[in-house]
């Protein structure tokens, strides 16, 4: 199962790394180009890109962790590694990958011309938009279902993806003000009210799949305690040996 697991960590890391050189340096839109020609920051103004880039740093992680770290169920002293990936992989790369995955097919079902319109199909091959739209869905649950962890505090895993969430909207609105643009054509047919409404519903759907997260991860491998508690819990058995 540990070489099984390695070969996943590395074929995930692999296929992402791709994915990323892939869109930054050989996707070229000329239509997008055009209508964003006052300020461009290219294919980092949409948050598909984010969260590519977080599964790519999650999965390093992981592979730092297969050389370094520990993928015991509850370890005593978990080492940093492992405390750096079980983190990274409750605050960010779950609820971000599930977020993306989730909203971009929704929209895609409800009409498509939201999020990535017809026009885009010749220069967007439909290989790299189930790499950035549909793998970070299965390799995020294969990860969850093949190894363990320890999950946070719910207000440090919350806080963390409430910081990352919140800094992509400002950043969605700093693309607007320099561009007069917005990166998804959706918020353009919606009022300022129905905006608001709409990225206050987005926000709790990703805070929500936090706690889907955390819920299902304690279904496959048992409610465990958090990495906080074991930490204290040790502490307080190591002083009373002493």
């Amino acid at each position: 199962m540990g070489i099984l697991l390695n070969l996943f960590h590395l074929t995930a890391f692999t296929a992402y790394s791709f994915t990323l050189y892939q869109a930054m340096f050989n996707l070229n839109i000329p239509i997008l180009a055009q209508r964003f020609k006052d300020f461009d920051p290219g294919q980092l103004k949409y948050l598909t890109i984010w969260g590519v880039i977080v599964q790519s740093l999650f999965f390093f992680l992981c592979i730092l962790n297969d050389l370094y770290g520990s993928h015991k169920v509850q370890p005593k002293k978990a080492p940093i590694l492992r405390r750096i990936k079980d983190y990274f992989h409750a605050a960010f790369s779950f609820p971000l990958a599930m977020f993306v995955g989730v909203t971009f097919w929704s929209l895609m079902f409800v009409d498509r011309e939201l999020v990535l319109p017809k026009a885009l199909d010749p220069y967007f091959p439909w290989w790299l938009n189930h790499l950035m739209h549909t793998m970070i869905m299965v390799t995020t649950v294969i990860e969850m279902l093949v190894a363990p962890r320890q999950y946070p505090r719910r207000s440090h895993g919350l806080g963390g993806l409430g910081v990352l969430m919140l800094s992509y909207l400002v950043w969605l609105h700093f693309i607007y003000y320099k561009s007069g643009i917005w990166v998804y054509p959706v918020l353009e047919v919606l009022s300022i009210p129905l905006r608001i409404v709409f990225h206050i519903t987005l926000f709790f759907f990703c805070c929500l799949l936090y706690f889907v997260g955390e819920y299902f991860d304690h279904l496959l491998w048992g409610k465990r305690k958090l990495a906080e508690d074991s930490d204290e819990e040790f502490k307080t058995q190591k002083n009373r040996r002493w």
